[in-house]
């Protein structure tokens, strides 16, 4: 469907409000003309002055419509097309006021009219050019009747006309008055209805945005349950197969192929294991208990285990930073942080390329702990998501490890942060605010678990 001549494709809302002002506009003139031609003075005699000039001015105005319609299937420069609308319409009530009355004639509450149907296309800035020309129109016909300039037509009661001063002086001082405040109004409002429209828009988008997060956080809620059910039931049985390949393993009567087949089964157990403590991790939440804490400590031993389980032999580990750094945080917490973000790292790199743990102490008292791979980086699409649960960039991956990463840093208060470029590496930072003083005391609190039984 094109309304009024709108091109399809171009209804851009100007385009839509100017078409239909456009044809409200013929609608007002012919029916103001026809009214003013049969109710008027008893009629305007038929090919008078006055019929000529109606005839006239409705016939201009179809034919300015029909350019608007032109210009508004073109779609383009609506703003200066608007603005000449404006113009022609205060003109066409001008002609109309001259044959029905003067500066004494209803008409001149068109005038008005345009300058609403300014606000409602430009806002106050097209209120006040039709306030303008209104203005200047009404005006300059008014004047023109005192100065003699121009007459009453030929075919009118001269009665009915004002051309004294004394007598057009309270009509134009009320007219200008009512389009000096309409105008006012109109414009006010529209900047107003436009400005929450803008709002509402807004609104609207951030209600949708929230509640695409409610229905993910619900589907992750229904995921991390069926999750947390599956991890009971898996590492069970998963720690009776590593018991009992180790037992194979380190029994002597296994020939080499077969041990080393039992040593592949273990780390793949061992992966299996991690990926059940992530997964009850995510699912099963606890507050962190903070204490006093040797964040080097933890990252030593972590590197230290790191050497001696998956791709340590391949991928070289090590450790870079003071010889004691105390924060206040969770041990068990800290400690699975600092492994998930290595083993990410170290399943990021390439055999014989190395991974650094970081600890450094700030001038502002904060800690940094980085973990730094050269591995091939991170698409900038994907870092937003990095974080997310069941997001994951590795083909084999899950996705849990770096949410379970930030969800203990976020209960802890602290900030994790990820540089990266694509074939250069990555690195993620958790920013811990303050490093504990020697002189400071802290309550103890009962130490968790360590990391999950591998």
């Amino acid at each position: 469907m094109i309304p009024l001549g709108i091109r399809a494709g171009a209804e851009s809302p100007l385009a839509v409000r100017l078409a239909w002002l456009t044809g409200l506009r013929l609608a007002v003139v012919t029916l103001f003309l026809v009214v003013t031609t049969t109710v008027y003075a008893g009629g305007f005699p038929p090919g008078g002055f006055s019929s000529n000039v109606a005839f006239a001015t409705i016939g201009g105005a179809y034919l300015l419509a029909a350019v608007y319609a032109a210009l508004l299937r073109i779609g383009r420069a609506l703003d200066s097309v608007s603005l000449v609308q404006l113009v022609t319409d205060q003109i066409v009530w001008t002609a109309i006021a001259y044959i029905s009355g003067g500066a004494t004639s209803g008409a001149a509450s068109l005038y008005m009219l345009t300058c609403m149907s300014g606000a409602i296309l430009l806002g106050m800035r097209g209120a006040f050019v039709a306030a303008l020309w209104g203005f200047c129109s009404f005006a300059l016909l008014c004047a023109g009747f005192v100065a003699g300039l121009l007459v009453p037509p030929p075919d009118q009661p001269l009665g009915t006309y004002a051309t004294k001063w004394g007598d057009v002086a309270y009509p134009l001082f009320v007219n200008l008055f009512a389009i000096f405040v309409v105008t006012l109004l109109a414009g006010y409002l529209a900047e107003r209805l436009r400005r929450t429209g803008g709002e509402l828009v807004e609104v609207r988008a951030v209600a949708e945005e929230a509640t695409a997060r409610a229905e993910q956080a619900e589907r992750l809620a229904l995921l991390g349950r069926i999750a947390a059910g599956l991890a009971h039931e898996i590492r069970n049985p998963l720690g009776a197969i590593a018991g009992s390949i180790e037992l194979l393993r380190t029994g002597g009567t296994l020939p080499p192929e077969d041990v080393k087949l039992c040593e592949l089964i273990e780390r793949e157990t061992a992966r299996l294991n991690d990926l059940v403590g992530d997964m009850l991790s995510l699912s099963k939440p606890r507050a962190p208990a903070k204490d006093r804490v040797d964040l080097c400590s933890i990252s030593r031993e972590v590197v230290a285990l790191a050497a001696r389980s998956g791709r340590g032999s391949d991928v070289l580990v090590r450790f870079e930073g003071p010889e004691r750094v105390d924060v206040l945080a969770d041990m068990a917490q800290m400690r699975q942080v600092v492994w998930n973000l290595v083993r990410n790292a170290v399943l990021a790199s390439s055999a014989g390329e190395e991974v650094v743990v970081r600890v450094t102490l700030r001038e502002d008292e904060s800690v940094a702990l980085e973990i730094v791979d050269r591995g091939a980086g991170v698409a900038p699409e994907a870092r937003d998501r990095l974080f997310d649960a069941f997001f994951t960039t590795r083909s084999q991956g899950v996705g849990i490890g770096l949410a379970v990463v930030k969800r203990i840093v976020d209960d802890h208060g602290f900030a994790v942060e990820v540089d990266s470029a694509e074939a250069r590496g990555t690195t993620f930072r958790v920013v811990v605010p303050r490093a504990l003083r020697d002189d400071e005391d802290v309550a103890p609190a009962p130490v968790s678990d360590a990391l999950p039984a591998r």
